[in-house]
């Protein structure tokens, strides 16, 4: 059972990623407005994660200076304020397979990303290089299959077979429209997590900055949803799946699956952590298909399959990498301790 833990770990990260697709789905459906969600998640997140504060507290961690607090105000306003709120914008149009699926292209888009700014390295002239370069085309051109090639239906939703949070259809061009949204939300969340190496790094303490780009983010959303969103009945809440929507997303998706995957990353690594990205696409799909009576689409097929393939080929990648290097390393420390023994051995 102790070597099942990771596997089961990381399943029911999955499990969390496709819920939080699917209860936002339905909360929008119902009526719930996106800038309004966002803010509400982000309090609810905000307060879950400052509860662990007390016990989990950061200690030795350098106080921040006005300069570091406007950075982190900045990078979590577009990276989760902005990025949530275009992601929910576009889900109003697009099935909730689709805003799963879309999460693939974020390891390539953080991959482009790291290798503009030279936090990674590209070596084109050795395969996982090529792979990694191949695995992001592959992913981009799936993203590209499901948003602008729609096909015929896979299977038949009956008529008769009616559900809580039926979907109405959506034309092609709000199909578009809320894919590019999303697509856009999914450029800025990956920009997100391109910063945040170069933040621990200057600030560590990976709950205090959480709880910071939390709070701070809640703190944007809300005053950007006041702005759009001035009538007091968009605000209210009920006992209904707009609240659930809400605290799921926030308590559980924010606040237990970060702990979750920083403890799958601690003892398996982050390939291990990403390549079950898809799981969480198969799961929303059954999940869509079955409380929100969504109709799969053979484009969504094509794309899915893109996705899947370029993540995988791009993980290979990475993961060959990381096994030269970690070879090359030990040859290099075997090397330098033969030297320092042979030195050694011609000295009296």
């Amino acid at each position: 059972m102790e070597k099942q833990k990771a596997y089961i770990a990381v399943i029911v990260l999955q499990c969390s990623y496709a819920g939080m697709m699917v209860l936002s789905k339905a909360a929008m459906s119902s009526g719930m407005k996106p800038s309004v969600f966002i803010a509400y998640r982000q309090a609810f997140a905000f307060f879950s994660l400052l509860s662990f504060a007390f016990f989990f507290a950061s200690k030795g961690s350098p106080p921040l200076t006005w300069t570091g607090l406007c950075k982190i105000f900045f990078v979590s306003s577009y990276g989760l304020a902005l990025s949530f709120n275009l992601n929910l914008a576009g889900l109003k149009y697009i099935s909730a397979t689709f805003g799963t699926a879309i999460l693939s292209i974020v390891p390539a888009l953080v991959f482009t990303m790291a290798v503009c700014l030279r936090i990674e390295s590209l070596d084109i002239s050795k395969w996982h290089g090529v792979a990694k370069v191949i695995g992001t085309i592959i992913g981009l051109s799936g993203a590209m299959a499901f948003t602008f090639y729609k096909g015929p239906s896979v299977y038949h939703t009956s008529s008769t077979a009616r559900h809580s949070f039926d979907e109405k259809p959506h034309s092609k061009h709000e199909w578009i429209k809320g894919a590019l949204l999303a697509i856009a939300g999914q450029l800025f969340y990956a920009m997100w997590i391109t910063m945040q190496a170069p933040l621990l790094t200057q600030y560590p303490g990976k709950l205090r900055l959480t709880i910071l780009q939390c709070g701070l983010s809640c703190l944007s959303a809300t005053v950007y949803a006041a702005a759009v969103e001035r009538r007091g009945s968009s605000w209210k809440l009920r006992w209904d799946i707009d609240l659930l929507s809400i605290a799921y997303c926030g308590v559980i998706v924010t606040g237990m699956s970060y702990w979750l995957q920083a403890w799958v990353i601690e003892k398996k690594g982050p390939v291990f952590t990403a390549i079950f990205g898809p799981l969480a696409l198969v799961i929303a799909a059954i999940f869509s298909a079955f409380f929100l009576n969504e109709t799969l689409h053979w484009g969504s097929v094509l794309g899915c399959g893109l996705l899947v393939l370029g993540l995988y080929c791009f993980l290979w990648g990475r993961n060959r990498e990381a096994h030269i290097k970690a070879h090359q390393g030990l040859e290099e420390a075997h090397l330098q301790t033969t030297t320092v023994i042979s030195h050694d051995g011609k000295n009296p």
